[in-house]
């Protein structure tokens, strides 16, 4: 799992990267922007951006789980809401 943060003012990026032992990648994008009447810590847009990153990661893990077990079983499986 990688996390990689970057700022450009008062705007934070993140992406998060999960790589199997397979090689495959699978990432996750956030985005942070600090209201001008906040004050000044970076470390709060790093959290929130690498929240929102890891949100979107999961996200997507989620849907190529379940893309995965409908394809390895018998019968289709349920729709599930995460």
């Amino acid at each position: 799992m990688r996390i990689r943060l970057t700022e450009d003012g008062d705007d934070t990026s993140a992406q998060a990267a999960l790589i199997t032992d397979d090689g495959t990648e699978v990432t996750g994008n956030g985005h942070a922007r600090r209201n001008p009447s906040d004050p000044a810590v970076p470390v709060i847009g790093d959290e929130l951006a690498a929240s929102r990153a890891l949100a979107d990661l999961a996200e997507k893990l989620a849907v190529i789980t379940q893309r995965d077990i409908a394809s390895s079983a018998d019968s289709p499986a349920p729709p599930r809401s995460w």
